[in-house]
């Protein structure tokens, strides 16, 4: 099995680390923009489109910054390979024509939010199912961290989180939370938006983002931010006869204080997950594909 990577930064490596664990004689080439771009593991580097297009890979993919993903897109549909996006799907909503062009191509399309994957919210999605949606009084999901803690001996205004014209933002890196929202419940029928970036943070990119949620028994607030110095990453949801609070961090799920669900699974144990969900499913239909990332993304951008 040959694999197509556009992008070689921190993200591509977690995937690529899981490739290599579920298939050590897999083949991994990268489509670098530099001719001198370093060598990650045994990685291969093709420089032009012209060497990527003389291969027949498997699937490709694509890592690469977010504000390149339509570019990066539009290369590849000829190839008609199956493609793993890396979320979020794009930054604006520029990119909907690709997503009709893609469809209508019958390539097979997945979008990674890797949360999907994290056995607490795998837990709790199966439970909801034997819970009667008008039970649900009030979803509350936050997440906040501090954002020059992400990456370590990086200025962190230089990164694309920090910048708005790369495509980065709280509301598109922490679009887990509208995705997993998403999953669980369905498109709302109405949103309110409040995007901000006015922090101490002082950076163009938004470090605030805060959302209601219109469904049609109750409302989901989510609030998402890039400057809480002790990370907080939770999920609650108020029936009408008990109380439920996840906490992602910890990978935990308490009902009325009491635990009822607790694992050893760490974040990074969710990419090698994904990655084995798509290749088993490279063939067939998956979830999360291109119309439903765009569907997450127009709750977080449209105006």
């Amino acid at each position: 099995m040959k694999v197509l990577i556009i992008g070689l930064g921190s993200i591509a490596k977690k995937h690529i680390d899981a490739l290599e664990e579920i298939n050590p004689e897999l083949m991994i080439y990268a489509y670098r923009s530099m001719p001198n771009s370093s060598v990650y593991k045994d990685v291969v580097n093709l420089n032009s489109f012209q060497e990527v297009k003389s291969y027949k890979f498997d699937f490709c993919i694509i890592s690469s910054p977010t504000f390149k993903h339509e570019h990066d897109l539009k290369l590849l549909v000829d190839l008609k390979i199956p493609l793993f996006i890396e979320k979020p799907l794009s930054h604006n909503l520029d990119i909907k024509y690709l997503v009709k062009a893609l469809k209508d191509s019958g390539i097979k399309t997945y979008v990674a939010c890797n949360l999907r994957f994290l056995e607490s919210l795998q837990f709790l999605k199966k439970y909801l199912a034997d819970i009667d949606k008008l039970k649900i009084n009030e979803v509350n999901v936050y997440c906040g961290s501090y954002l020059p803690d992400w990456r370590a001996d990086t200025d962190f205004k230089s990164t694309y989180s920090a910048n708005a014209e790369m495509g980065g933002g709280a509301h598109l890196d922490l679009i887990h939370e509208l995705d997993y929202i998403y999953w669980f419940f369905g498109k709302p029928y109405n949103v309110h938006r409040v995007l901000r970036s006015t922090s101490s943070l002082n950076i163009s990119a938004v470090d605030y983002a805060n959302y209601t949620l219109e469904y049609d028994n109750f409302v989901t607030k989510v609030s998402l931010n890039y400057f809480r110095r002790d990370s907080k990453r939770s999920f609650e949801i108020l029936l009408a006869d008990k109380t439920i609070e996840l906490n992602l961090l910890r990978n935990e799920v308490h009902i009325d204080g009491d635990l009822v669900f607790s694992c050893n699974q760490v974040a990074l144990d969710t990419y090698k997950a994904q990655m084995e969900y798509f290749i088993e499913n490279i063939s067939s239909e998956t979830f999360n594909d291109i119309s439903e990332a765009f569907d997450v993304l127009s709750i977080c951008l449209e105006k």
